[in-house]
């Protein structure tokens, strides 16, 4: 185990994915500052379980994402633009006071690599990706707005696992979807997490365009 600085936020950050912070919140502005003296600066991003991102004692959950922070530029007064991407899984062993900041016992946690995934198999997430978002775009035109652009399959990394989570990102799902898609313990149970979010997403897409 290892004591990891924790950002508890109101949004999950899955693997991969950027993510851009304003820090403005004196404990963050600490936190940030002793980030910034590690080799890595990072951290981790948990999403609120109960509670609000501002003034503590919210309920978290306890599988989390380690930030790596890229850039960081201070805007005076305090405040800090700080860019993010998300790298390692982590789950906490045991909530520390949040005493400067909120802390954690945290470990990294890999997936689970026993089930495989093949080709096919992704393909055919793709497939159902690329409807979902044909009927976006219908709805779109029929609200009269601007249809999202075609989600890009090109790129996508190797590894099973990451993966998959580039997909889920590119999927509008909720909060408690994304998180159940980050808890997934390897590619085989976050292929059926996502799959189960993207027929819910496209269900309510369907519903609205009747």
């Amino acid at each position: 185990m290892a004591l990891t600085p924790m950002f508890p936020l109101g949004s999950v950050l899955l693997p991969g994915e950027r993510l851009p912070l304003h820090i403005f919140e004196p404990r963050y502005q600490l936190m940030l500052k002793d980030c910034m003296e590690k080799e890595d600066p990072s951290f981790g991003v948990v999403l609120i379980a109960r509670g609000k991102e501002s003034g503590g004692g919210d309920v978290r959950h306890d599988v989390a994402t380690l930030a790596h922070i890229v850039a960081h530029t201070d805007i005076g007064d305090g405040r800090h633009l700080v860019e993010c991407v998300g790298g390692e899984r982590i789950r906490v062993d045991a909530w520390l006071e949040d005493d400067p900041y909120p802390r954690a016992d945290a470990r990294i946690w890999p997936d689970d690599e026993s089930a495989s995934i093949d080709e096919p198999q992704f393909g055919t997430l793709e497939k159902k990706i690329r409807e979902l978002y044909r009927l976006i775009g219908e709805l779109a035109v029929a609200e009269g707005s601007t249809p999202p652009p075609e989600p890009a399959f090109s790129a996508l990394p190797a590894a099973a696992g990451e993966r998959l989570f580039t997909l889920a990102t590119q999927i509008p799902m909720g909060q408690s979807d994304r998180q159940e898609v980050l808890e997934a313990s390897g590619p085989s149970q976050r292929l059926g997490a996502i799959a189960d979010a993207l027929d819910g997403v496209t269900d309510i897409v369907r519903f609205r365009l009747q």
